[in-house]
């Protein structure tokens, strides 16, 4: 058997298709539903849309769960492109629950604008398949294509409103910024891939994409100049998904304009992959560069902290002040990401601090943005402080959901997002980071001003006389809305209170 033959040999042995099974499932659903559109009357595809969609998630959930300690784990399948571990387990679970909360506020957004549902399904589907491949890649190539089938997803997805001159700019600033974040991206994995190929350096490999021959390259040569800038533009394109200064400039725009189901798949499901991807590269194949990385990633910390904040001040549309405060949220899981890398000895769980942290923002964004697809009106990305007026006097469901997703993301005791930043703050303490911790305190202070004036609206102002400036909110939710936004309240107290297995699988990293 020549060598050719061998390693094809080997790859093919290596395709385990069922190690995929959830991926391959989303997509069958996502080419269902084109079928439907076909074969259903019109009248129907409004109901029965979403409905296949969301049961599409729940089949792909429980059978992820049902493999959660599978025999594969660990092992390099499909010739070394996917490799699933715990962690990319856990961020599997992520997206499917993020991306069943963003079907649970498009059932309420979509009817608004009556915006078609297959395509918006559809697309969905199709964008969750490729975060739950790309929280498993172990190879560049893997990593690019599921990088960009998500980000050619939001392409479509933000400017889904095709009547909403905000929703067109939004997904032209999208498009335009996002071209270079992968140009970026891409001419950083070529550096990399061209350097750990050269014959005249030690430890070269032809298999430079596979993220453990390049770590061990990188082992080899770890001062190496085009290396070093091909792992800075590789962390600057992906700094571009989670929204990290100085590749924020976007975030604003994007948030307001993109419909309220596209922005918390943005704030939450994008931002969560970024940090997905971090965690591998600089934990994996970029540790050897850790004298480039760690004061490249605590500057984008450290300004992510400060500007999030301070630009979120005076805003007072909702959806932008959501945008800037997620630039900060980003800061802070930043500082995890520098304390996983800076003392590996002494904070072996900051990573699983992060994966915490972005559970807690999953729970306080959703429930935030479940409150803000009910009380918008026909204009979607036009949402005020003043449109919040009395909200918890007409409906007293939506505001307690409201203060307690709030509450969550500005980090007050109990709820879950104060015990995901200690556990932030204890992790960067560890590994002696004092600066980023002083930033992110202060972070933390000036964060409660703009958080706590968005409930003071809800809470504590009359209702404008103008019914044009009022909160547009129905009298009786519906039994499913309710359902989800009560449930989504109760697990930000629970998770505040009692971690449960989550606390002790942070506690044995």
């Amino acid at each position: 058997m020549t060598p050719e033959i061998k390693a094809l040999h080997d790859i093919a042995v290596s395709n385990y298709w069922p190690a995929l099974a959830p991926e391959i499932g989303l997509g069958v659903v996502a080419l269902a539903l084109l079928a439907l559109e076909l074969l259903l009357p019109k009248r129907q595809l409004a109901t029965v849309i979403p409905r296949v969609a969301i049961l599409g998630f729940v089949a792909a959930l429980a059978w992820t769960l049902r493999d959660w300690s599978a025999v594969w784990l660990g092992h390099e399948l499909f010739g070394g492109l996917v490799r699933q571990t715990t962690d990319s387990q856990i961020m599997r679970v992520f997206f499917l629950v993020a991306s069943l909360l963003v079907s649970f506020i498009a059932t309420i957004v979509l009817p608004k604008q009556k915006a078609p549902r297959v395509e918006f399904f559809h697309v969905l589907l199709v964008a969750t398949g490729a975060l739950m491949l790309l929280a498993q890649s172990n190879h560049f190539v893997l990593l690019f294509v599921a990088l960009e089938t998500v980000t050619v997803a939001f392409y479509i997805l933000v400017s889904y409103f095709r009547a909403s001159p905000l929703s067109l700019e939004a997904g032209l600033k999208y498009l335009v910024m996002g071209s270079l974040s992968s140009a970026l991206l891409l001419f950083g994995i070529v550096l990399l891939y061209g350097i750990a190929g050269n014959p005249l350096l030690a430890g070269h490999t032809a298999q430079s994409m596979n993220f453990a021959a390049l770590g061990e390259f990188l082992r080899h040569n770890p001062d190496e100049p085009l290396a070093l800038v091909g792992a800075a533009l590789v962390l600057s394109g992906i700094a571009f998904k989670i929204g990290a200064v100085p590749f924020q400039i976007w975030v604003p725009d994007v948030y307001q304009g993109a419909p309220t189901p596209v922005t918390a798949f943005l704030a939450v499901s994008s931002k969560a992959a970024g940090f997905a991807l971090l965690l591998i590269l600089v934990r994996g194949p970029f540790l050897p560069l850790a004298q480039v990385t760690l004061p490249l990633l605590s500057i984008f910390a450290a300004l992510s902290l400060l500007f999030g904040n301070l630009a979120a001040l005076p805003q007072r549309n909702v959806k932008r002040l959501m945008g800037l405060s997620g630039v900060s949220h980003a800061g802070f899981l930043l500082v995890g990401v520098v304390a996983s890398i800076a003392r590996t000895d002494a904070v072996s769980w900051a990573p699983a601090a992060v994966y915490f942290y972005l559970f807690t923002y999953l729970l306080g964004a959703m429930a935030v943005f479940g409150v803000m697809a009910h009380v918008a009106g026909d204009a979607d990305a036009d949402q005020d402080f003043r449109h919040y007026a009395g909200l918890a006097r007409k409906s007293p469901l939506l505001g307690a959901v409201l203060a307690c997703g709030i509450g969550s993301l500005a980090g007050i005791p109990p709820l879950a997002g104060f015990i995901g930043k200690l556990l932030i703050f204890v992790a960067a303490f560890h590994a002696r980071l004092w600066i980023l911790l002083g930033v992110a305190i202060v972070a933390v202070v000036v964060s409660i001003y703009y958080y706590f004036g968005w409930m003071r609206a809800a809470f504590y102002e009359e209702a404008p006389p103008s019914p044009e400036r009022a909160a547009v909110v129905p009298l009786h939710l519906g039994v499913a809305a309710s359902l989800t936004l009560v449930s989504l309240a109760l697990a930000t107290v629970l998770l505040g209170v009692y971690q449960g297995p989550f606390g002790q699988w942070i506690a044995t990293r």
